[in-house]
C-alpha cells in the first residue's frame, strides 16, 4: 500500500463535530502564548486538548500573531485558524491550563465542559493587584541597581522610578497603548526620575542609577523564548520574537537617551 494511503483511514459514515474541538484546542494555545509559553509548550498542550477531546490527527502552526490547526477524526478532517493577542507573562495562568490539559488527556472532560473551563480561567484566574506588582517590579530593580554598583544614596530614587513606572506601563497597556510607544514613555519617565531623584539624594553613581530604574522594561522571558524556539525548531516564530526583542530594546534605549538629554538640560 502506498504511504501516503496509511494516513488515510476508511471513512466509517460518521460526522463528528470537528469545529468546537478545533477552536476548543485553538483557545487553549492561543491563551498559553499569549501567557508567555514557548512554542514546544503550545504544541505539546494543543495536542493534549484535541487528543484529549477525541481528535487522531493533530497538526499545528505556530506563528507570530496566529495558530493554524488541523485535526482529523476518522475521514473526517477540519482546519482553523485563530489570531493571538499581545504576548505577556502570566505564569499563573500557564500552570493552570497544563492543570486542565492534563484533565482533559485523560477525556475526563466533553468539548463544552473544557470550554467553559478555557472561560472560567480565561476571566477568573487571581492577578496581583497594580501596586503589588509595582512594588515587587521596584524591589527588583533596586536590587539589580545595587548589583550594578548603584551606592545606597540611589538605591530609593530607582525603587521609586521602577514603582511608578511599572504602573504607568499596566496602565498604558491596560488602554491598548503600543507596547514600543508604551516602552519609549515608560523608560523616559522612569530614567528622568531615577536621576533626578539620585541627584537630589546626593548620589554618586546617578547615570548607573537611570539605566537601574528601566530595568524592568527588558523583554527576558520573550528573549529566553526566542532562543528556545529557534533551539527547538521553531526559526520563524523564534526569530519573530528575536526581532521584536530588538525593537523594545531600541525604543527603550530612545526613552533613556531622551531621559538623559533632559536631565542633563536640567542640571
Amino acid at each position: 500500500m502506498d504511504a501516503i494511503e496509511t494516513l488515510i483511514p476508511d471513512d466509517t459514515g460518521a460526522a463528528p463535530a470537528l469545529e468546537p474541538l478545533a477552536m476548543v484546542a485553538l483557545d487553549a494555545g492561543r491563551m498559553l502564548m499569549e501567557a508567555g509559553a514557548n512554542a514546544t509548550s503550545v504544541d505539546e498542550i494543543v495536542a493534549k486538548f484535541a487528543r484529549g477531546l477525541g481528535a487522531e490527527r493533530v497538526d499545528l502552526r505556530i506563528g507570530y500573531a496566529s495558530l493554524a490547526i488541523t485535526i482529523g477524526i476518522g475521514a473526517n478532517g477540519i482546519t482553523r485558524m485563530r489570531e493571538v493577542g499581545h504576548l505577556a507573562v502570566n505564569q499563573r495562568l500557564d500552570q493552570e491550563l497544563w492543570h486542565l490539559a492534563a484533565r482533559v488527556s485523560r477525556h475526563k472532560l466533553t468539548v463544552e465542559q473544557t470550554r467553559a473551563e478555557l472561560t472560567r480561567l480565561a476571566t477568573q484566574t487571581p492577578r496581583h493587584s497594580t501596586w503589588v506588582m509595582a512594588v515587587a517590579v521596584g524591589l527588583a530593580c533596586a536590587a539589580f541597581g545595587r548589583l550594578l554598583k548603584v551606592d545606597w544614596a540611589g538605591t530609593g530614587p530607582v525603587f521609586l522610578a521602577a514603582c511608578l513606572g511599572q504602573w504607568v506601563r499596566r496602565e498604558l497597556l491596560t488602554r491598548h497603548v503600543n507596547v514600543f510607544i508604551c516602552a519609549t514613555v515608560v523608560s523616559f519617565l522612569s530614567s528622568l526620575l531615577g536621576g533626578i531623584g539620585a541627584h537630589w539624594a546626593g548620589s554618586a553613581t546617578i547615570t548607573t542609577a537611570m539605566i537601574a530604574s528601566i530595568l524592568l522594561l527588558v523583554p527576558g522571558v520573550p528573549s529566553v523564548n526566542a532562543q528556545s524556539d529557534i533551539l527547538d525548531g521553531h526559526p520563524t516564530l523564534g526569530s519573530a520574537r528575536a526581532v521584536t526583542v530588538a525593537v523594545i530594546l531600541i525604543f527603550v534605549a530612545a526613552g533613556l537617551w531622551l531621559g538623559q538629554v533632559l536631565f542633563a538640560k536640567i542640571f
